[in-house]
């Protein structure tokens, strides 16, 4: 096992890791910018380094100073947490350079399933299912409509090498075609410095399903369920579930079986998740995330395995104990991630909080790292926490949720609690009714009131 483990992360999530390395007695290190030196994991973690001013550039992206804080404290291993470094597989590689072990996948599988056109084409070899569209990068209109017209229209063009929706556009017609794909690779250009785009049948009304899987890396893979993630507005999720309203029993434990026999045979290491459109009885492959989710503690919570405890221990080198006969999935659980935005215009709203009150009670978890009187900084992402409930079935869990809801308070900035709030009410979401267009299409017909950001009279 480790000896000291530095999180280079910031928020609920470097909190999160903290707590786990202090149940397995391992040492941490905290990195932070100087907008972060009042952080909460700042303040509990055994040891901290300062690595650079606000920007993320200069500071949780900067390897340099991520590498001089290993050298500074001893660290011998480093956890990315999510988003920045995280799928970053030259980061991996030269942590690995330095005798500093990376807690994550082998860069090769990070690399490989950082690029959306590769990551489909090792998904068919694999024999996970895809979602039909080009073999590759598209390099001309012409070999655009060619493809388009034999999966036939509408179709989604997306960047080879994009994420959280840049680089995305839809074309529901020939006539639309060439203007999206001129402005798809513009966007993919601006985003990530490469403007290769491909193509793929564009589904009117999918679930987004993900399969929470982990591996040791020497052969030994078990998949955890699903979580079904089709509340999304531009492509990023705002409530997960699970288990899905949309699958039984024999629709889990056979996509789980294919992605789990996938990792297998790849020798995957660590937590992974592997993202599906769900249509029709059908799954479609689109991505693969090689790192722990924002959204994996509703998969703790029905299944009750620490997904970091694991992470860690695989990264060390230990076996694979867990055998998929071990995984029960018990209850239900949600989650609500609650942003620093209005709920009705979704602008970020940084700020001081003045008053902080955490839900509690049976079934019910925080993970935040907010305080009050703590103020949420302007530079990073708007996640002030993720409220996670849990009960024995779907009905409980949603009444649990409402009650839940209902009891926090975070005064002083403008936050998306009421639009849960206003979710948790709605018959589609009670009934489990929904896809991934459905939030979006809510929020056009005017499901918020835009003056009181309160839901409208029914």
């Amino acid at each position: 096992m480790f000896d000291k483990i530095l999180i280079a992360n910031r928020g609920e999530i470097a909190l999160r890791v903290l707590r786990a390395c202090k149940e397995l007695g391992i040492h941490t290190v905290a990195v932070h910018s100087t907008a972060d030196a009042d952080a909460m994991h700042v303040r509990f973690a055994d040891e901290s380094v300062c690595i650079g001013p606000p920007a993320a550039k200069d500071s949780y992206l900067n390897i340099p100073a991520i590498l001089s804080a290993c050298e500074i404290t001893g660290a011998d291993a480093v956890h990315p947490g999510y988003g920045f470094l995280s799928e970053n597989a030259r980061f991996a590689e030269i942590l690995n350079e330095h005798g500093v072990h990376f807690i994550g996948p082998k860069a090769e599988h990070i690399r490989i399933m950082g690029d959306k056109i590769e990551a489909k084409r090792t998904a068919k070899r694999l024999s996970i299912p895809v979602v039909p569209g080009s073999e590759g990068g598209v390099s001309n209109d012409a070999e655009a409509a060619r493809i388009a017209g034999e999966i036939g229209y509408p179709v989604l063009i997306k960047a080879a090498a994009g994420g959280g929706g840049r680089g995305m556009k839809v074309a529901r017609t020939a006539a639309e075609l060439s203007t999206a794909l001129s402005t798809a690779r513009s966007e993919a250009k601006a985003a990530f410095g490469d403007d290769a785009v491909y193509i793929e049948k564009y589904l009117e009304k999918p679930r987004h399903i993900e399969i929470q899987v982990l591996g040791d890396g020497k052969g030994k893979a078990i998949h955890l369920g699903e979580r079904d993630c089709s509340l999304q507005r531009r492509h990023q999720k705002v409530l997960e579930e699970s288990p899905s309203p949309a699958l039984n029993a024999q629709a889990r434990d056979q996509i789980g079986e294919i992605v789990a026999t996938a990792m297998r045979e790849i020798n995957y290491l660590g937590v992974g998740t592997v993202e599906f459109l769900y249509e029709d009885g059908q799954f479609y492959f689109i991505e693969m995330n090689t790192r722990i989710q924002v959204e994996h503690p509703v998969t703790e919570a029905i299944t009750d395995i620490d997904l970091i405890f694991e992470q860690i221990r695989v990264a060390a080198g230990a076996e694979l104990e867990l055998k998929q006969s071990d995984v029960r999935f018990v209850g239900h659980a949600i989650e609500c991630r609650i942003n620093a935005e209005n709920p009705v215009s979704f602008r970020p709203s940084p700020g001081k909080i003045l008053h902080y009150h955490p839900p509690g009670g049976l079934g019910v978890r925080i993970d935040s790292a907010v305080y009050q009187g703590y103020s949420i900084p302007p530079y990073y992402d708007s996640l002030v926490g993720k409220l996670i409930v849990h009960g024995k079935t779907r009905q409980e869990c949603l009444m649990r949720l409402k009650r839940a809801l209902d009891e926090v308070v975070i005064d002083g900035i403008e936050t998306t609690l009421p639009l849960f709030r206003a979710l948790v009410r709605e018959t589609d979401i009670i009934d489990g009714n929904y896809h991934i267009h459905w939030l979006e299409q809510f929020l056009a017909r005017g499901g918020m009131d835009s003056e009181t950001s309160t839901p409208l009279a029914s």
